[in-house]
C-alpha cells in the first residue's frame, strides 16, 4: 500500500488523482471501516488511516473517507469550533480547494462559495494569484492552504489576497513550515525536481518556509495569529484523528484597508 500511495501522487498529475479519487475513495471508506481512528470531517470511524508522503512516507495520515490529511482533519476542527465559518452567511474564497473540503463547502447554505485555481478541475473561476479578477474586499473568508510555496511571487501572491479580502475578514494560509528554522530556505536557481525535493521537500515546491513565513504575511498588511489547535486536545484524540501535535494554522485578519 505504501509504495502504490507514493508512486500515484509522485508519478500522476493532481487533477488525474482528483478523478481517480472520486472512484476509489467509496471503496476504499467502506473497506477501512473499524473503530480506531475518527475522521471529524465525516464523523465516521475506521480501522486505520492509509499512509501518505511525497518523500517518506507518514502512517495513517490520509483519511479513506474523505481523502483528508492531518492538516485537513486539524484546519475541520478549527473551522467547525472556533469560527463562524458555519454558522453566519460568509462569502468564501477557496483558492487551490482540497477535495477533503468541497463537497461539505459547495452545500452549505450560509457560504456563498467561490473555487479559485489555475489547474485544478474543482476550481470554478481559472486563473493566476498573483493577478485575481476580484475587486477589493470581495471575501469574508478566504482559504489558501499549501499553495504559497508553490509561488515564486509570494509576496504578490499574499498581497493580491490581502487585498480582496474584506475588512474585517479572515484569511487562513496554511504552509510546509520548518519550525526549527529562523529563515526561510529558498533559492530560485534550484530548478530540478530532484534538488528541489532534498531542499524543499516537493518537486513542485520553490521554498521552505521557516518562522519568518508570519513576518512576509505582516508585511502585506495582515495581523496574523499562530494557532497550535490540537493542543486542545489530549493524546488520545490527537491519536484518533490523526492530527498532527505542533501544526500551526496561520490565522491573518484584514483590519485595515492596506
Amino acid at each position: 500500500m505504501k509504495q502504490l500511495v507514493k508512486f500515484l501522487i509522485n508519478i500522476v498529475p493532481r487533477p488525474y488523482l482528483i478523478w481517480l479519487s472520486n472512484f476509489f475513495s467509496p471503496i476504499l471508506d467502506i473497506y477501512f471501516r473499524g473503530t480506531k481512528f475518527v475522521d471529524p470531517i465525516n464523523g465516521k470511524s475506521y480501522r486505520k488511516f492509509l499512509p501518505y508522503g511525497y518523500v517518506i512516507q507518514r502512517e495513517n495520515a490520509l483519511s479513506p473517507g474523505t481523502l483528508s490529511l492531518e492538516r485537513h482533519r486539524l484546519l475541520w476542527l478549527f473551522l467547525n469550533n472556533e469560527t463562524i465559518f458555519f454558522k453566519e452567511k460568509i462569502k468564501v474564497l477557496h483558492i487551490a480547494p482540497e477535495q477533503s473540503f468541497y463537497n461539505i463547502f459547495k452545500k452549505q447554505k450560509n457560504i456563498n462559495y467561490t473555487t479559485y485555481d489555475l489547474n485544478s478541475p474543482l476550481a470554478s473561476i481559472k486563473g493566476d494569484i498573483c493577478n485575481m479578477p476580484f475587486n477589493e474586499n470581495s471575501f469574508d473568508f478566504i482559504l489558501c492552504n499549501h499553495v504559497l510555496e508553490h509561488i515564486e511571487d509570494d509576496h504578490k501572491a499574499m498581497s493580491e489576497i490581502f487585498r480582496v479580502l474584506n475588512i474585517g475578514g479572515k484569511a487562513i494560509l496554511q504552509v510546509p513550515l520548518n519550525q526549527n528554522s529562523k529563515n526561510t530556505l529558498e533559492d530560485n536557481t534550484i530548478t530540478s525536481e530532484k534538488e528541489r525535493i532534498e531542499k524543499f521537500g516537493q518537486y513542485d515546491h520553490v521554498r521552505l518556509y521557516g518562522m519568518d513565513y508570519f513576518e512576509r504575511l505582516k508585511k502585506v498588511g495582515f495581523e496574523v495569529e499562530q494557532i497550535k489547535y490540537a493542543l486542545n486536545y489530549n493524546k488520545k484524540d490527537i491519536k484518533k484523528y490523526g492530527i498532527t501535535e505542533n501544526e500551526i494554522i496561520p490565522l491573518c485578519k484584514k483590519l485595515i484597508k492596506n
